[in-house]
C-alpha cells in the first residue's frame, strides 16, 4: 500500500499544478471579469437600448445559477459539436477540453461572482457616492477609486469562498476528460485495483490545497483589514 503511495503521489501532485490549479486560476480570474462586468451592467442607472443588455446580463446569472456545473460542461464539450448552421458552423463548436473548461468554469465563476459584487458595491454607504460628485468626480473616477477598493474588502471573504470552491470543483473536469487530479486517481485506480486508497490519497491532497488556500485567505483578510484601521488612526 505504501509503495502506490509513494508511486501515485508525485504523478497526483503533477496533475494538480499542470492542470488543477491553473484551471482554477484562469477561470477565477476570468470570472472575475466577467461579474464586475455583470454587477456593473445590472447597477447602471442608464436607460433605453441599454436595458437590452441589463436583460441579458440578468439572463446569463439567471442561467448559470439555475443549472449545475456538470451540466454546464457536458453541453459545452459533448454538446456544442452538434450545434451546426449551414455556412457558418458546419462542423459545431469543436474545443480541446481545457478550453471547454476555461469556458464553462469562468462563466459559472461570473455569474456566482456578480451577485457578491453587486452585493458588496450596495453596501457601500451612498454617502461615498455623494462626497465623491461634490469634489467633482466623475461617475467612472468614483467606481474606480472610491467604490470598488471599499466594496473589495467587503467582498473578499465570500469570493475566496468561491476560489476554494473553484479549485474542488475542478474535479468535475475529469467528466470531460482533462488530466487533473481526480481524473489521474481514477487512471491509477484502474491499474492497481485500489480505488478507496486513490480516492482517499486524492481527497487528502485536495484538503492540503485548500487549506493553504483558507490559510491565505485569512492573511489577506488580516492585511486588509490592517490597513484600513491604520488609516482610520492616522486620519
Amino acid at each position: 500500500m505504501w509503495e502506490i503511495v509513494r508511486e501515485s503521489i508525485p504523478q497526483l501532485l503533477s496533475a494538480g499544478f499542470k492542470y488543477t490549479i491553473p484551471l482554477a486560476i484562469i477561470s477565477f480570474a476570468i470570472g472575475l471579469v466577467l461579474a464586475l462586468l455583470s454587477a456593473l451592467t445590472r447597477l447602471s442607472q442608464k436607460s433605453g437600448a441599454f436595458l437590452i443588455l441589463k436583460a441579458i446580463v440578468r439572463f446569463y446569472v439567471w442561467l448559470f445559477r439555475s443549472t449545475p456545473l456538470l451540466v454546464q460542461l457536458f453541453i459545452v464539450f459533448f454538446g456544442l459539436p452538434y450545434l451546426k448552421i449551414k455556412g457558418i458552423l458546419p462542423h459545431g463548436v469543436r474545443m480541446h477540453p481545457f478550453t471547454a473548461g476555461i469556458i464553462t468554469f469562468s462563466l459559472n465563476t461570473g455569474a456566482y461572482a456578480s451577485e457578491t459584487i453587486r452585493a458588496s458595491i450596495s453596501a457601500v454607504p451612498v454617502g461615498q457616492w455623494e462626497a465623491a460628485s461634490a469634489i467633482g468626480m466623475t461617475r467612472l473616477q468614483t467606481i474606480w477609486r472610491v467604490i470598488l477598493p471599499q466594496a473589495f474588502r467587503i467582498a473578499l471573504p465570500p469570493l475566496s469562498n468561491s476560489f476554494i470552491s473553484l479549485v474542488k470543483d475542478t474535479s468535475l473536469a475529469a467528466s470531460i476528460t482533462i488530466m487533473e487530479m481526480f481524473e489521474v486517481s481514477q487512471q491509477i485506480a484502474a491499474e492497481n485495483y485500489q480505488p478507496l486508497l486513490m480516492y482517499s490519497l486524492v481527497a487528502v491532497i485536495y484538503a492540503l490545497f485548500t487549506s493553504v488556500l483558507s490559510y491565505l485567505q485569512g492573511w489577506l483578510e488580516h492585511y486588509f483589514n490592517h490597513e484600513v484601521n491604520a488609516k482610520k488612526v492616522n486620519s
